[in-house]
């Protein structure tokens, strides 16, 4: 059947702005403001009607977070996290990629993918340019002992008996100026700023381990990447009903598949870059450790100590942090009544009105330990502000602001925009029923086919505009193919984050690109095994543990009451 006109102009919005999200000719939070003037326009939609869209409650559930992340980066305690877990790992390059690889994740699942990349790389790359550093000092006896009259000649430009420290292009060539006493000269490696190919295959390994690592963390919460709270606002928009979504039975579905997907990835990584050889790049015995690996160590170490014992800042972080997990956890943990039980009202307190209680506290606690002649904090910028005004808050206003994506918030809106438009106009029915020559296959053929639809447009657009555009259209094919939504749409929001072939693929790419240890051919080679690895552990989650959790052997009341009201 043809369009209808109100229809054709939804499908025209629908188009424009996913064309503008797909090209990025305008930025993406620009884009999703189409709606905003075509649907009263066109008459879709009251202005009134979609200005309402564009603040939801997955808005305020991110400005709580995002409050506990400004408290978090701001006292340090993201580092002391990281540095802890890299000592315990120790300094062997595989136990290193696995130790950085293991608190990437678990920063990821509280702070956005792009924040933990930004905060974890420069730690990384002080413990990399230290093993360069110790490198080209452990190669000097060699380059002696193989050095000609010839190469003399060639380098009379070079500087007697030392190498400079050389910075250019965010590349450490070498990290450290040192003597070498009555010898000629030192041939420095003309081709490469590594001293071997393995050191190069170590910084390749870890870095891209840190983008991957932030990737897996953001699956486990619903608040650890954008695409997660657009997949939760839509759902729930469309499917008012269905109580099957919240932080509990997200976090038990997602938690198994970040860690075999870490496990698996760590694997590929190291037998991409560092080989088969795990008895030497994983062994924890002191005797195994080289100069140069204890010289790192100590690196590490030095790191650890100049933060100092742990501040009041930290402390209370760490409270507020611990606390929103558990309250999220007990609000509605399903097979027990929650804390929300002993309200009268039901449906009233969600995961939005603890994260922005708590957020809003910490505007409110000094940030100087109360009773103490001095603050004492492990950041010299916020030690003057709290010494300046001894009722300093833990975060500022501005603290907050610097984090806040607003970017994102807007283009979270812009989606729940078009849905709204979709299910008014009638166009999100007259997609299913263009979709019903697929109700042949079995749900898990459908679900690979969007799994893989999905990853694959997702190296080329933004996640969160892939998920928005893909949304509307899964859940119309769900109805019409009788199927679970759920089925289809969990699979697809976790697969949208898995584009990590390319550095345009998301943001933590590009950052770990721009150290410069690796190459595009790296990124898609490494990334393709890992795009594989998550559709093949998502497909085994949702076909496994997935199908009692969500009960997706049946397609659910609350969805045939969707079907039936869309369908007059």
């Amino acid at each position: 059947p043809s369009l209808s006109p109100l229809e054709a102009c939804c499908a025209y919005v629908l188009i424009v702005t996913a064309i503008y999200w797909v090209s990025e000719a305008v930025p993406l939070g620009a884009a999703a403001l189409v709606p905003a003037f075509l649907y009263p326009l066109f008459g879709v939609l009251k202005s009134s009607e979609v200005a309402a869209e564009y603040c939801k409650d997955t808005t305020l559930l991110l400005m709580g977070v995002i409050c506990l992340a400004a408290s978090i980066e701001k006292w340090n305690l993201h580092k002391r996290i990281a540095l802890r877990m890299v000592m315990i790992a120790g300094a062997k390059p595989g136990m290193l990629v696995l130790g950085f690889m293991c608190c990437t994740v678990f920063l990821s699942m509280w702070l956005s993918n792009t924040s933990t990349t930004a905060m974890v790389m420069p730690i990384a790359e002080a413990v990399l340019q230290q093993l360069i550093c110790t490198g080209l000092a452990d190669s000097h006896d060699d380059s002696e002992a193989t050095e000609s009259p010839e190469d003399d000649d060639k380098e009379d430009n070079l500087e007697k008996n030392q190498l400079e420290l050389l910075y250019s292009n965010n590349r450490y060539v070498c990290l450290r100026r040192f003597e070498i006493p009555n010898v000629k000269r030192v041939k420095a490696r003309r081709d490469s700023q590594y001293p071997t190919k393995r050191d190069h295959m170590i910084c390749k390994c870890l870095s891209l381990s840190i983008t991957y690592a932030a990737t897996i963390g953001g699956l486990i919460t619903i608040t650890g990447t954008s695409t997660n709270l657009i997949f939760a606002e839509q759902f729930n928009t469309r499917y008012p009903d269905a109580k099957v979504i919240n932080f509990g039975t997200w976090f038990i579905f997602s938690f198994p598949i970040a860690i075999i997907m870490l496990v698996l990835t760590w694997l590929w990584l190291h037998f991409l870059f560092l080989g088969c050889n795990f008895r030497e790049t994983c062994s924890l015995s002191k005797k195994r450790k080289t100069r140069r690996e204890m010289l790192s160590e100590k690196r590490i170490h030095e790191e650890y100590a100049k933060l100092g014992p742990i501040s009041y800042p930290e402390v209370v972080t760490g409270v507020f942090f611990i606390l929103m997990t558990l309250l999220w956890f007990t609000r509605e943990p399903g097979f027990v009544p929650g804390w929300t039980s002993l309200f009268e009202k039901k449906g009233y307190r969600t995961d939005a009105t603890v994260s922005v209680l708590l957020g809003f506290l910490l505007f409110l606690i000094p940030a100087r330990q109360p009773f103490s002649s001095s603050s004492s904090s492990s950041s010299s910028s916020s030690c003057e502000e709290t010494e300046s005004d001894p009722l300093a808050p833990m975060i500022t206003w501005k603290d907050f602001q610097r984090l806040m994506p607003w970017e994102i918030v807007i283009l979270v809106g812009g989606g729940y925009a078009l849905a709204a438009g979709c299910k008014v106009s009638g166009l999100s029915v007259w997609i299913g029923r263009q979709l019903e020559p697929m109700s042949g296959l079995p749900p898990w053929a459908v679900t690979l086919l969007a799994c893989l639809l999905v990853s694959a447009v997702t190296e080329f657009a933004s996640n969160p505009a892939t998920l928005t555009v893909f949304l509307p259209i899964l859940s119309a094919l769900s109805e019409t193919l009788l199927i679970n939504p759920l089925h289809t749409l969990i699979p697809s929001t976790m697969c949208v984050s898995f584009g990590v072939m390319l550095p345009v693929g998301n943001p933590p790419n590009a950052i770990v690109f721009s150290y410069g240890h690796v190459q595009i051919s790296d990124m898609v080679k490494a990334g393709f095994g890992v795009n594989l690895i998550g559709v093949a552990v998502v497909m085994l989650a949702i076909t496994t543990w997935g199908v009692p959790l969500f009960n997706l052997t049946e397609f659910p009341a609350w969805a045939v009451a969707r079907n039936i009201t869309g369908s007059l």
